[in-house]
């Protein structure tokens, strides 16, 4: 699983890759503040700070390499995939600091991060914390993660914080890609065959 951090352009700062990882110790992380109430409305955060928008969904790459948010809450369980988050802010620029719980149905193959600072993992593996701070651009801050061999499949649910206070809840599945239905296909000999036929009959 790769985690992806930053704003419109979505700048790689962290992969759960077997070749970067470094081990992140077990620390307990309490389950108990994960609200399941999804934000409906826009939310007063602070004085400050007041989201306007929130969106969830998997984005497209473009050809100029900047993303494109499809708003969706199934994902498809394939290698390269990225899904995630955005939120605008209302005329505010200034430092922004945020927090992301993620729940996962099971452990994924592999967990690990190339900086072990403000993140923290459940001692089962299924229940991760970050913790970051960001410079919104042109009012957005974002986050994203990039499915890899070994994500389980089923019911994810995530939660963003801003500051101590909850902004939004994102709850959504992860799925097997579709399969595409086999191109029906019909034997050249069939053809002959009937054409034979016919020619008999005339």
């Amino acid at each position: 699983m790769v985690l992806k951090v930053g704003t419109q352009g979505l700048v790689l700062l962290f992969s759960w890759l077997p070749s970067t990882v470094i081990a992140v110790p077990a620390v307990n992380v309490a389950e108990k503040g994960l609200d399941k109430t999804t934000l409906s409305s826009p939310t007063n955060i602070s004085q400050q700070v007041t989201v306007t928008k929130v969106e969830f969904g998997v984005f497209r790459k473009e050809k100029n390499g900047n993303l494109t948010l499809i708003p969706t809450r199934k994902v498809p369980l394939q290698e390269g995939v990225i899904y995630g988050w955005r939120l605008q802010l209302h005329d505010y620029n200034s430092e922004v600091t945020w927090r992301e719980i993620l729940k996962l149905p099971k452990p994924p193959q592999t967990w690990g991060t190339t900086n072990a600072e403000n993140f923290s993992l459940s001692a089962d593996g299924t229940f991760v914390e970050i913790k970051r701070k960001d410079f919104p651009k042109d009012g957005v801050i974002a986050n994203s993660w990039t499915i890899a061999s070994g994500d389980p499949v089923g019911k994810y649910i995530m939660q963003v914080y801003i500051g101590d206070r909850h902004v939004a809840t994102f709850e959504f599945e992860v799925v097997p890609p579709k399969k595409e239905k086999p191109k029906l296909q019909v034997e050249h000999s069939f053809f002959k065959k009937q054409q034979t036929n016919t020619n008999c009959q005339k």
